[in-house]
């Protein structure tokens, strides 16, 4: 759309019908360029100098999804963007979320809850449209109870194919006035052509807001760099305002993909052997930031893998959630990894099912809602059974399991009959040396992860000991102050400061062509 608050089709837009919020948009010239971590970053540093500051998505497109404490569902990428603001997450900070259930459909959720599956055509040809207004109503929302909103953008302002259809970057700028900072990665390369042709390629309304830009993930001397950067100001009239170094280890949530998510152990093991986890890489994967807590034990390491001879030296096998439980199912037999993780639970070898993971491992599973593929045998590991309901199940259950607290929470449609089991476990159950539950996030709770461990450990023969001192939200905290430490030494602060408080400055210079 071209900014209105009705949509339409290009030309002068009016004004802005909303009161300015104090805030900024964090853009991107391509998806992936970095504006979750650059978001979180400006997040906590904000707060860390008294500015009581939230963080925003209009619109997100993810599997990676979290439940708040009144029970609404949000991406995970604001969960973490909310912690590093040290304010509790709310639907209003991702008013809408797309959880793509295949290559042309995605189930939509408003507000925290669901609301229908729609094509992409659908969507954009109508729908998209018409929850403008509740983005633009959430984001007022949020600035009058805080001082500054950090806005992330989706994907790249300058998709002229869906801007007429936009609620996520420069529509939403418009209506909200905020200041818009393009980021670039500039690993990938041509980042002074995506700067300049993101700009060039945005209606005049729309270049008025860009006021400048931020290189990401540089390696190198920046001297090297400043020419160009000086160049990229004389031909834009913007300034970059930072250039942030490549930073190795950050592990944050991000939205799409597992880009880096591999492993290394995190430091040497305390016992003689490390432990090697395996995480299936099933279609549709969701929240596969379950086993960062993994990750973050000494001694441990974890891939992700797609065929069965990858599992062999494994410890543990994870069966990770998904959005497409059956075709999830159907991938790990046509892969052969069906009969590796039977042959593993035949040998007493570790298996740990989460969400869609567990449910593949039950006896049967009844879909008439997420696949309509009706009944579906599973792989019969253990005694559950699983009927998929209509409405979601979005919980934050607590409690103890292995003699240790533990927490987490829950987001499916599958609704599990337990039959038996040698041992309850997180609603779930254990047979043998295999586990399955619906909790994601458990092993977050530390002295539970621990235990958990102590036991694959046991079951799979390893002399490993787990860490008695590592604190998975602890080593978070330190990686969020180290995101806002980027930011404090690699970003002009002081012209950011000024952005977020005046908006954008006046006769910011027009690039053609600009859009049609």
């Amino acid at each position: 759309m071209n900014g209105t608050a009705n949509g339409g089709g290009g030309g002068p837009a009016r004004a802005a019908e909303s009161p300015r919020v104090k805030g900024l948009l964090v853009a991107g010239t391509h998806s992936d360029a970095g504006k979750s971590v650059v978001t979180a970053g400006i997040c906590r540093w904000l707060v860390r100098q008294g500015v009581r500051v939230a963080p925003f998505k209009g619109q997100n497109m993810s599997l990676n999804s979290f439940v708040t404490r009144d029970g609404a569902e949000i991406g995970r990428a604001q969960a973490m963007q909310a912690q590093a603001a040290r304010v509790e997450p709310s639907a209003l900070m991702n008013p809408v979320l797309l959880k793509p259930g295949g290559d042309s459909s995605s189930q939509v959720i408003v507000l925290g809850r669901a609301v229908g599956e729609l094509s992409a055509r659908g969507y954009h040809g109508g729908r998209q449209r018409e929850l403008l207004d509740t983005v633009v109503g959430c984001l007022e929302e949020l600035g009058r109870t805080h001082d500054a909103v950090i806005c992330e953008g989706a994907g790249s302002p300058a998709e002229i194919n869906l801007r007429r259809t936009d609620i996520v970057n420069m529509a939403l700028a418009r209506r909200a006035s905020l200041p818009a900072l393009v980021v670039g990665d500039i690993d990938r390369g041509g980042v002074f052509a995506s700067f300049f042709g993101t700009t060039a390629l945005l209606g005049p309304e729309d270049q008025a807001l860009v006021c400048g830009y931020l290189v990401n993930k540089f390696r190198g001397d920046v001297t090297l760099l400043q020419p160009g950067l000086d160049m990229l100001n004389k031909l834009t009239g913007r300034p970059a305002l930072g250039v942030l170094p490549f930073a190795h280890g950050l592990g944050i949530d991000e939205e799409d993909g597992l880009r880096a998510r591999e492993s290394k152990a995190a430091g040497a093991p305390l016992g003689e052997e490390v432990l090697r986890v395996a995480v299936a890489a099933v279609p549709l994967m969701s929240n596969f930031t379950d086993v960062d807590a993994l990750a973050a034990e000494p001694g441990v390491v974890v891939r992700f893998v797609d065929r069965p001879e990858e599992i062999a030296d494994a410890d543990l096998v994870v069966l990770p959630g998904t959005r497409g439980t059956v075709r999830a199912l159907r991938w790990l037999h046509e892969r052969g990894l069906a009969d590796a993780v039977r042959r593993r639970a035949a040998e007493g070898r570790p298996v740990l099912g989460v969400c869609g993971g567990f449910q593949m491992l039950g006896e049967r599973i009844e879909d008439d809602v997420e696949s309509r593929a009706g009944t579906v045998a599973g792989l019969g590991l253990l005694p559950v059974r699983v009927r998929f309901a209509a409405d979601k199940t979005l919980a934050r259950p607590e409690g103890r399991a292995l003699g240790e607290p533990v927490s987490g929470y829950e987001i499916h449609h599958g609704v599990a009959e337990l039959l038996g089991g040698d041992e309850e476990f997180l609603d779930g159950c254990r047979v043998g040396a295999v586990w399955g539950t619906h909790w994601h996030g458990s092993l977050e709770s530390d002295g539970f992860r621990r235990e958990f461990l102590r036991r694959v450990a046991a079951q799979a023969g390893r002399r490993f000991v787990p860490a008695p001192g590592t604190s998975f939200a602890a080593l978070r905290e330190a990686q969020l102050d180290r995101l806002a430490d980027l930011i404090d030494a690699h970003m002009d602060t002081a012209a950011l400061l000024r952005l977020i408080e005046d908006g954008a400055p006046a006769g910011l210079p027009f690039l053609p062509p600009g859009a049609p």
